[in-house]
């Protein structure tokens, strides 16, 4: 029998699968020398300085931006379905309690899977695009509710119930803290939250879509993708931008600690991109929402990010290096007085919605994903050895 040897067919592709391209979406792209990103045909940071979250997740997964009936009717029906069921809400102390350190997110990733179990979410192989649709909706606005109650709980509160009365981010907010947002911050988180929706192919929504590709359900496609989001590479960042303006202190320790840290070959928190080649557009955009509100941190800020860019222009020539989103995210998120356990969280609460689109967009395609590896060990075949 002849055996097809699969490095004839095989490509070489850069590390990290850089530039390459896997599939067609009509969701949106990143623009990185541009510094522009869009969802759909509109630019992302375009909608978030004038339209609300609900408008942008309608545009998302139904194709369009919707009128004033068709927002009516979406705001009520993902309302609706925030509420848990109740085999779901009784298992949350115990996963919260286990979850502990590693907290909300590592907790959401079995409360989804709970979530899918209770509510039987059926293969999207198995099921057309309306059940997929209603499936993804219904574990997009569970999500919030989810981390939430797993936030207080571990802080040894009751979880707060969400109400069909206000907008996705107010609500969000309401659930954390248990009182009504001042509308200036419920805004901005708003802003925030629409403008990390979605953001081409990273690393959480090609999971996402390696997982629906399978044919597996809405949830497991999610669970796949809150895995991929909690590592610190990828969203688990702002907290960590932010812990950079707190170790450096004060502005006459930014250039000593930022040569030192460039110098030893760290990181920066807060700069540099996969994909942009100039100004992130998100952070540009947050940057202006944190300086609405002003103060302290906000002027502190600023200052690190003219030296450490001016810093890393000069002991980094010609890679021309930013903040990204996670810099000035974590201001406008400290400003608007979440904890910074819920960094990462409220990203996923938005980011959520996007994976939700890319798995219905990729249900469409019945090819499974399925890349193949060089193989660089030992000669094989070699005789296995006798036992002893």
């Amino acid at each position: 029998m002849q055996i097809n040897r699969a490095e004839t067919a095989s490509v070489d592709v850069p590390r990290g699968l850089a530039g390459v391209v896997v599939t067609d979406t009509a969701l949106g792209d990143v623009r990185g020398f541009e510094g522009f990103y869009h969802y759909r045909q509109y630019s992302a940071v375009e909608l978030a300085q004038s339209r609300g979250f609900e408008d942008v997740w309608h545009l998302l997964v139904h194709g369009e931006l919707p009128d004033a009936a068709q927002r009516s009717a979406f705001v009520a029906r993902t309302a609706s379905l925030r509420r848990l069921p109740g085999e779901v809400l009784a298992a949350l102390p115990a996963i919260a309690a286990a979850s502990g350190r590693s907290g909300p997110l590592a907790g959401m990733r079995t409360a989804l899977s709970l979530l899918g179990a209770a509510r039987e979410f059926r293969p999207v192989y198995d099921s057309d695009a309306d059940q997929r649709r209603a499936d993804a909706l219904a574990a997009a606005a569970a999500v919030p509710t989810l981390l939430t109650a797993l936030y207080r709980l571990d802080r040894g509160l009751d979880p707060v119930e969400p109400r069909d009365d206000l907008p996705h981010a107010a609500n969000y907010l309401y659930m954390m803290t248990g009182s009504e947002p001042e509308p200036e911050r419920a805004r901005a988180i708003e802003q925030y939250l629409i403008s990390t929706i979605d953001h081409g192919f990273n690393s959480s929504t090609f999971t996402a879509r390696v997982i629906t590709s399978t044919g597996a359900d809405v949830v497991a496609c999610l669970v796949g993708a809150v895995g991929a989001l909690s590592g610190p590479l990828h969203g688990g960042a702002p907290s960590r931008a932010l812990d950079t303006l707190d170790a450096i202190g004060t502005p006459d320790r930014i250039d000593s600690w930022v040569r030192e840290r460039v110098l030893a070959g760290d990181r920066i928190m807060g700069f540099g991109h996969a994909v942009y080649r100039t100004e992130d557009p998100r952070s540009r955009m947050l940057r202006g929402i944190a300086q609405r509100f002003g103060g302290p941190l906000v002027d502190f800020a600023v200052e690190v990010e003219r030296r450490v860019e001016a810093i890393l222009a000069e002991l980094k020539p010609g890679r021309d290096l930013h903040t990204n989103v996670e810099f000035y995210a974590g201001v406008v998120m400290e400003l608007c007085g979440l904890p910074r356990a819920m960094f990462t969280p409220t990203f996923a609460t938005a980011r959520v919605v996007g994976w939700s689109a890319n798995i219905l967009e990729q249900a469409q395609d019945s090819k499974i994903i399925r890349p193949v590896a060089r193989y660089v060990g030992p000669g094989a075949p070699v005789a296995v050895p006798a036992g002893a």
